[in-house]
């Protein structure tokens, strides 16, 4: 892990040497007072925390980075929210295999979904690049209020109750296995709500694509509290299905030049060795606390970006 980290350090450092002339030509900060790498630099530092935050709030980086660093940073939305969707990726990509091997992730519950979803991603990076700016920031911010709304009323369900699959999951043979360490015991869990989670997953894939925020958010409720799945099976499934979401969004900003190396490299690096952190810090901090934390911080992104789409504070 170290010499992976070391590596992905020595890759943003030839970055930001390599695309400065990029960045100063793109940038809508150019005639600030500070050095041109000195922005890299803070925003590595914020991803950091943000990458420690996530891991002990439980959430994806994403929803943390998008809003936070689009509202407080001087940069131009879409290099964000590009931004965004790789940070969202590198971890999903990072954590997939793992959670795949363990039996936690399951490929058929995850690929129908993922193929709606992915589909609705690339929709909705297309709007995304297509709307004005204040639009982008309004949508955003009503999102963000959104899902903390959910982080305060959704509960959490360990091992849903279903009496009977539909016949949608019959068909596709959605259930399974997994072996519960905690308890020593083997899960059989099955879903139900096949059609309706379906149907929901074109919004979650729309504004996955719009505002690069991920989706762990929304997968998660979804997959737990509306199809029946455990909370480890939805948790881990829906981390596997945002390397699938966010892979198509994100070629819609590569292809669309919305995606700044500069930006993209230090807040990987941020994030990825703040989660290394926050893992670790996970064993002691109280997650109640850290969570309220999280959610005032999503709050108040969330009407920064609002009143800025709005005009009021810029």
């Amino acid at each position: 892990m170290k010499i992976s980290c070391l590596i992905l350090l020595i890759l943003m450092l030839f970055t930001v040497i390599i695309v400065n002339p990029v960045f100063a030509e793109n940038s809508p900060s150019t005639e600030s007072s500070m050095p041109w790498w000195a922005w890299p630099l803070i925003l590595f530092v914020v991803t950091f925390i943000l990458g420690v935050l996530a891991v002990l709030g439980g959430v994806g980086g994403g929803v943390l980075f998008v809003p936070i660093v689009g509202g407080f940073f001087p940069f131009n939305m879409d290099f964000v929210r590009g931004a965004g969707l790789f940070v969202a990726l590198a971890g999903a990509l990072a954590a997939g295999p793992g959670l795949l091997k363990r039996g936690f992730a399951d490929l058929r519950l995850a690929i129908p979904l993922a193929l709606i979803a992915s589909a609705s991603a690339i929709v909705g990076a297309m709007i995304g690049l297509a709307l004005p700016p204040h639009i982008v920031n309004i949508a955003l911010g009503t999102t963000i209020l959104m899902i903390v709304a959910i982080m305060l009323l959704a509960k959490k369900s360990e091992y849903p109750e279903v009496k009977k699959a539909d016949a949608l999951s019959q068909a596709l043979r959605i259930n399974g296995i997994y072996h519960e360490i905690s308890t020593g015991k083997e899960i059989e869990w099955k879903v139900h709500r096949t059609p309706q989670a379906l149907i929901l997953f074109v919004a979650i894939g729309i504004m996955a694509g719009m505002f690069g925020l991920g989706a762990g958010w929304a997968n998660v409720p979804v997959l737990n509290l509306l199809m029946g799945a455990p909370l480890k099976v939805s948790v881990a499934t829906s981390k596997f299905l945002l390397s699938i979401t966010d892979t198509s969004a994100a070629w819609i900003y590569l292809n669309n030049g919305a995606v700044l190396p500069m930006l993209v490299a230090p807040s990987i690096v941020g994030i990825m060795l703040g989660s290394v952190v926050g893992v670790r810090i996970l064993a002691v901090a109280k997650p109640k606390i850290v969570r309220y934390i999280v959610i005032g911080m999503l709050l108040f992104a969330g009407i920064r970006a609002l009143l800025k789409g709005l005009g009021i504070w810029k």
